[in-house]
C-alpha cells in the first residue's frame, strides 16, 4: 500500500472511531431520555433498564452507520482541502478517484461488516431486548404461538383451508374443512371435512373424514373414512406456528424460512420479503454514501462553495434514509415489489453518486 493510501485510510478511521463513539452516545443519551420515564413507571430493575438501553447499541449502531461513514469523509475532506492537501495531491497527477480509493474500499468493507452484525448481533440484541421489556419490565407473559384458531388460507392448489384450532403441543388440528374449486367456472369439486388431523410419520391423519365430489355443483360421491391420509394437505405443523419474533430480531435464514411457512398457510409475507432484502442491500448504503464526499475535496480551501457542499452532503444522507425508509414502507403496503422496494434507492443514489464523482474528476 502507498504511503498516501495509507495516511488517507488513518486519518479517515481516527475520524470514524470519534464519529461513531459520540453518536452511539449521542442517540443512547437520547433514548433513554425518552424512554427512561415509562420504564420507571413499571417499576424495573435497575439492571434490567441497563440491559435493555444496552441492547439497544447494535441498532442504532447499525442505523447510523451510513451517516457516520459520510460525515468522516466529509470532514476527512474538508481536512484535506483546508491545509492544501488535496492541491498537492493533485498538483502530483494523482486524481480525485484514485485519492480517495481507499476510502471506497473501507466503505466496500465496512458494507459487509454491517451485514455481518445484521446477521449475528443485532438479531440476539434485539430479541433479547423484546424479552427483557415484556417479560422482566411489564411482567408480560411469552405469547405462545402454538396454539392458534380459526386459521383460513388458500393452498397451492387454490383450495381453501379452515381449520377451527391447532394445538402445536400434540402436532393436532381441529375441525377442519378443505374446498375445492373448478378454477375454469369456480364450481366446487371437491370438499373435505373432518373433526380432527393428527400429525404422524410425516403425514396427516384425518379422523371421522368425509370426501363430497360435485359435478356441476351437485353431490355425486360421498365417503366416510374412521382414518383417512390425505396426501393433499401438503403444510406440517410447524408451518402454522407464527414466529414470535420480530423480522429484525431474525437473521437472514430464519427470516427465509419464516416466509417460506407464511407462504404455506397462505399469509401475507410482503413485509417479512421487504425486510429478508433490506437486510442484503442495506448495509451497502455504507459503500454508496462515500460517493457523495468526494464533491468537497474538489473544492478549494479559498472557496466559498466547501460549507455548503458539507450541508448539500448531510442532506443527501438524510435523503437517502429517507428514501429507503418511504420505498420500504411502499414495499409493506405492495406499492412496489419487495425487490424493487429494497434495490430502487440504492440504484437511484448510487447512480447520483457515480455522477459527482465524474463531475468532480472534470
Amino acid at each position: 500500500m502507498r504511503i498516501l493510501d495509507r495516511y488517507i485510510l488513518k486519518e479517515y478511521i481516527k475520524t470514524f472511531l470519534i464519529i461513531i463513539i459520540a453518536f452511539s452516545v449521542i442517540f443512547l443519551v437520547v433514548d433513554i431520555f425518552d424512554r427512561l420515564p415509562r420504564l420507571l413507571s413499571k417499576s424495573a430493575a435497575a439492571s434490567d433498564i441497563a440491559i435493555y438501553f444496552l441492547l439497544r447499541i447494535p441498532y442504532l449502531f447499525v442505523l447510523t452507520s451510513p451517516v457516520v461513514v459520510l460525515l468522516s469523509g466529509l470532514f476527512l475532506m474538508n481536512t484535506l482541502s483546508k491545509y492544501n492537501e488535496s492541491i498537492a495531491i493533485r498538483s502530483a497527477g494523482i486524481s480525485i478517484v484514485r485519492m480517495v480509493t481507499p476510502l471506497f474500499w473501507f466503505g466496500l468493507i465496512f458494507s459487509f461488516f454491517i451485514m455481518g452484525v445484521g446477521e449475528f448481533v443485532l438479531p440476539e440484541a434485539e430479541a433479547y431486548r423484546d424479552y427483557i421489556y415484556k417479560v422482566k419490565i411489564k411482567g408480560q407473559k411469552i405469547e405462545d404461538k402454538k396454539m392458534r384458531s380459526n386459521i383460513y388460507y388458500v393452498g397451492k392448489d387454490n383450495s381453501l383451508y379452515y381449520i377451527g384450532f391447532f394445538d402445536g403441543y400434540r402436532n393436532l388440528l381441529k375441525t377442519i374443512d378443505i374446498t375445492s374449486f373448478d378454477p375454469e367456472n369456480g364450481e366446487m369439486t371437491r370438499k373435505i371435512s373432518a373433526t380432527s388431523a393428527k400429525w404422524e410419520n410425516g403425514n396427516w391423519h384425518f379422523v371421522n373424514c368425509y370426501i363430497r365430489d360435485f359435478v356441476d355443483g351437485k353431490l355425486s360421491l360421498s365417503q366416510f373414512y374412521e382414518t383417512k391420509v390425505i396426501q393433499q394437505v401438503d403444510v406440517e405443523p410447524i408451518d402454522f406456528v407464527k414466529s414470535a419474533k420480530d423480522p429484525m430480531a431474525m437473521n437472514f435464514f430464519e427470516l427465509k424460512d419464516y416466509i417460506e411457512r407464511l407462504k404455506k398457510v397462505g399469509e401475507k409475507y410482503s413485509k417479512e420479503l421487504v425486510e429478508l432484502y433490506h437486510k442484503v442491500t442495506f448495509p451497502f448504503a455504507n459503500f454508496i454514501i462515500l460517493f457523495f464526499s468526494i464533491p468537497l475535496v474538489s473544492t478549494s480551501a479559498r472557496g466559498k462553495g466547501r460549507g455548503i457542499i458539507f450541508a448539500i452532503g448531510l442532506l443527501v444522507c438524510f435523503l437517502y434514509l429517507s428514501t429507503l425508509r418511504i420505498f420500504q414502507s411502499m414495499g409493506y403496503n405492495e406499492v412496489f415489489s419487495p425487490l424493487t422496494a429494497a434495490l430502487a434507492p440504492h440504484i437511484i443514489f448510487a447512480t447520483a453518486g457515480l455522477f459527482f464523482v465524474i463531475k468532480a474528476e472534470i
